[in-house]
């Protein structure tokens, strides 16, 4: 039995299966079109500063996944990190996501919790009964207030759209707390890896059986060399964007650096139209662990992603459905491939998710009665 795998992509979708499948006694090559691995999630010591930073912006890791934290934890150490987020708008800081402080700062009060909640649905949209647009559902769920100051704005500097052109779905993500509890996840699990996420990359593949090939895209037309491929870049470049391009938001980034502490958070976020930037991170506040007596922060930036830019956010809209529908018959056609990942699914994934997936297109490959034949091309249906 051909026992060669070809995985496309060193991130976490491609290093989990690649370990996975190797430890199984599968021959895997991954290839890796950048110069390093771990994707979006790599991580780095800056050399001046002595911070350990995100390339591609801040990752926490947060899940209620057992079985995902106890996979991860196997490949390297991980220290107890809470993400705690401010938020500047009309000259005021205030903290999210919405609680009780939010909610008696922004209005002057000082509410107990079912005052609040009371308060708060006083201030809903009462007469929008089924929420469509993000708009219908932030005015129902947290009235015109609140919206205005925290949504409204940073929702169109970040997705480029007006809210009542995204779907409601979206705002089902930010809670309202009737408490002072300002961790941004409510999850079990919460931290950050003491090293970096890069290092966790490189201990599963650094596996007997792997083979790293970075600086090297894949060439779908060399598919048929293996017994089966496992593709985490986007979706419609390994069909040539033949059904055109998929739209996904980017990020650009300002550095700054600086003495002593900038901003005294590691996230804060610019919810009004003073700054064109979406928010700030200031990375040395990621592991407060560390001591370093300098910083170094960037400034977010969101617009639409170009061809040579970096894909972070897939869009969704309606009409980036109907686009996708296409690639995925073409998909659901290609023998031996599966698609997985943020990229080769066009979902936003977060990274226990990502992890939680890939553990299992490894076990469903792994189980099926040839390894390879059964496999289909999506584990998940990318519109479910």
């Amino acid at each position: 039995m051909n026992k060669n795998v070809a995985i496309i992509g060193a991130g976490f979708s491609g290093a989990v299966i690649a370990h996975q499948l190797a430890k199984a006694g599968y021959r895997v090559e991954v290839f890796e079109a950048r110069a390093h691995v771990a994707g979006n999630c790599y991580s780095e010591r800056d050399q001046e500063t002595g911070v350990m930073v995100h390339k591609y912006g801040p990752h926490i890791f947060h899940t209620d996944n057992e079985k995902v934290w106890e996979f991860i934890n196997r490949f390297g150490e991980f220290k107890s990190y809470v993400n705690r987020v401010k938020a500047i708008t009309n000259n005021q800081v205030y903290t999210l996501p919405i609680n009780l402080l939010t909610i008696n700062q922004f209005f002057g009060k000082t509410l107990r919790p079912a005052e609040a909640q009371a308060f708060l649905a006083e201030q809903g949209d009462k007469t929008i009964e089924n929420p469509v647009t993000f708009e219908d559902q932030a005015l129902r769920f947290v009235g015109r207030g609140l919206y205005e100051a925290f949504f409204k704005t940073y929702t169109i500097k970040q997705w480029g759209f007006d809210p009542t052109q995204l779907p409601a779905s979206i705002l089902k993500r930010l809670p309202v707390r009737f408490n002072y509890d300002d961790n941004y996840f409510s999850h079990k699990f919460q931290g950050m890896p003491k090293d970096g996420y890069t290092p966790l990359v490189e201990n599963m593949l650094d596996t007997e059986g792997i083979t790293l090939h970075l600086n090297t895209p894949f060439d779908p037309a060399r598919k048929a060399e293996y017994a089966h491929v496992f593709y985490s870049g986007p979706i419609d470049a390994w069909f040539g964007y033949k059904e055109g391009r998929l739209p996904y938001r980017t990020l650009d980034f300002k550095e700054l650096r600086a003495d002593g502490d900038y901003q005294g958070n590691a996230v804060i976020n610019y919810c009004d139209n003073a700054q064109p930037y979406t928010r700030i991170t200031e990375h040395k506040h990621f592991a407060p662990w560390e001591q370093h007596e300098k910083t170094i922060c960037y400034f977010e930036y969101s617009r639409a992603c170009e061809p040579e830019d970096t894909p972070y956010y897939p869009i969704r809209m309606a009409d980036d459905k109907v686009q996708l529908e296409k690639y995925l018959k073409l998909a659901n056609e290609e023998p031996n491939v599966t698609f997985v990942g943020r990229l080769g699914t066009y979902r936003y994934l977060d990274m226990d998710v990502t992890i939680g997936e890939a553990l299992d297109v490894a076990d469903k490959f792994l189980g099926t009665a040839d390894g390879q034949a059964k496999m289909p091309a999506f584990v998940i249906n990318p519109l479910g």
